[in-house]
């Protein structure tokens, strides 16, 4: 590694530290929950972004599918994990946070357990896909319900400023887990594991890796107490609970089941706010432009590996440099705009995520003056370790594309993940952010057979050769303008409604 990339990661650490101190200063009167679900959030976030860019690429490697087929399979999985956020978020709100957490990651270890020793689909989908979906669904509405219930009204955007920093730390991990694995086992490969006869494919290793790093987060949750009570001036209580919790599988059922009725009262009544569907309406401005998460973590790993080869670094592209950029200018762009409304900054932030996918499709000879220079050597070589005959000068584009991609979500969307509780009225936190997934639900239908359709038709795996790559940004990108568009076009009916 060369020296000079030594010193930006010295740097870059204690910028880190620097970053962490003054949330911390911030946060010193939350209760020690609050660093549990930081944690567990960072660990979770791992597992997550190391074993959601291998599914696709599982699917078709171990399971066989196509590419149209396994767009859809994972297209309706992530719908059905959608949908579960909406119907499962006000379990938070009924049952409270420990459990909730419980029953999440227990739902994680399940499906994380089960997917490495299997490739036939209906019992990877019966015990793997569905419990996952549903640990994600959990774990998504409850870890931000936490960060609002454990900071007073002073210290919330801190909280949620770190929270959203330990959920890009994690996904960095991810990524660099995804391309060591990939590194040392290969591709698509076989691999007995050493002193078992267990053998793992590439991606069912990578899944495996993720079960492990569950554990420790399942350990955290069993120290965070029930009955915290945080005031305004900081100071918290602990109130007494007359009844021990039995944390058992049938105790956590029948509070699922004794809390339904509840939960649907609560679902009925939100939907009768009028500020909750302005809410929503503005969300499904914004879902085309978070619909590029989507392609990142499912339409990108089998186009780079297409495109610019087996074995590329297509972890680092996105799920490295994305989440660095992204906790070091969140805290900058957050100090400098706190006076500046949400509305404009998700109008700009938007604006630049969605014009920067069109760098994708500039022909490879646009970036090739950038080959050989110091520039190239830096991060073709020293950072991606790609030998001469593997640096395509297609990276720069994908390289840009990122870099102001996360520019303008570091702009966006802490606003509107701040916005979602903020909007809330007080024990309907868990609710509204469920029901915040609604449109992302809907959009997925197209989402993920679009996908696999844009795999299939302009990047199929049976060529060595792809001319018309560039294609698969042109939709995307076309489909991500909608959103600035959107803010653009109903910004006095947003304005009108809220006052």
């Amino acid at each position: 590694m060369n020296i000079y990339l030594y010193i930006l990661l010295t740097f870059l650490i204690f910028c880190f530290g620097i970053i962490i101190w003054n949330y911390a200063k911030g946060l010193k009167k939350s209760p020690r929950e609050i660093w549990i679900l930081f944690l567990a959030k960072l660990i979770e976030y791992a597992a997550y972004g190391a074993s959601n860019m291998a599914f696709v690429l599982y699917l078709s490697s171990d399971c066989g599918l196509g590419d149209i087929s396994a767009g859809s399979y994972i297209g309706t999985w992530s719908m059905f994990m959608t949908l579960s956020s909406i119907f499962v978020g006000s379990i938070v709100d009924a049952i409270g946070i420990k459990k909730t957490l419980l029953i999440g990651i227990g739902a994680l270890l399940l499906g994380r357990m089960v997917m490495p020793f299997t490739n036939h689909l209906f019992f990877v989908s019966l015990f793997s896909f569905i419990p996952i979906a549903i640990g994600n669904a959990l774990l998504g509405p409850v870890l931000s319900v936490g960060i609002k219930k454990y900071t007073t009204g002073a210290s919330t955007a801190l909280g949620f400023g770190l929270f959203y920093t330990m959920m890009n730390v994690g996904f960095a991990l991810g990524g660099y887990i995804f391309d060591k694995v990939r590194q040392i086992l290969g591709e698509h490969t076989m691999n007995v594991i050493p002193h078992t006869n267990l053998v793992l494919s590439t991606y069912q290793f990578i899944f495996l890796v993720s079960f492990i790093l569950t554990i420790p987060s399942l350990l955290l949750v069993l120290f965070i107490r029930e009955g915290i009570n945080l005031k305004e001036d900081g100071e918290y209580e602990l109130q007494s609970t007359t009844t021990k919790h039995n944390f058992t599988f049938s105790n956590i059922a029948n509070s699922i089941i004794e809390s339904s009725r509840d939960t649907f009262s609560i679902m009925k009544s939100v939907f009768l706010e009028k500020s909750f569907w302005v809410y929503l309406f503005m969300l499904g401005i914004l879902v085309f432009i978070k619909l590029v998460f989507y392609h990142f973590h499912y339409t990108f790993p089998k186009y780079g590996i297409r495109v610019l080869g087996e074995g590329a670094k297509v972890g680092n592209l996105y799920g490295i440099m994305n989440p660095v950029i992204i906790i070091f200018l969140v805290p900058l762009i957050a100090h400098f705009t706190k006076n500046v409304k949400s509305y404009s900054m998700l109008l700009v932030g938007t604006s630049i995520s969605a014009l920067s996918i069109f760098l994708c499709a500039v022909p490879g000879d646009f970036w090739i003056p950038l080959l050989n220079t110091s520039i190239s050597n830096f991060l073709l070589v020293d950072w991606l370790d790609l030998k001469p005959n593997q640096q395509n000068p297609l990276l720069f584009g994908i390289l840009s594309f990122v870099i102001l991609f996360s520019i303008g979500e570091a702009i966006w969307s802490p606003r509107l993940l701040q916005l979602a509780a903020e909007i809330a009225p007080k024990n309907r936190e868990g609710t509204y952010i469920a029901l915040s997934y609604l449109p992302y639900f809907l959009a997925k239908m197209i989402a993920g057979p679009l996908s696999g359709w844009l795999l299939a038709t302009y990047t199929p795996p049976d060529q060595s050769f792809y001319p018309l790559h560039y294609m698969v940004w042109i939709w995307i990108g076309g489909m991500s303008v909608l959103s600035p568009l959107g803010l653009v076009v109903f910004r006095g009916f947003y304005v009108r409604e809220r006052g």
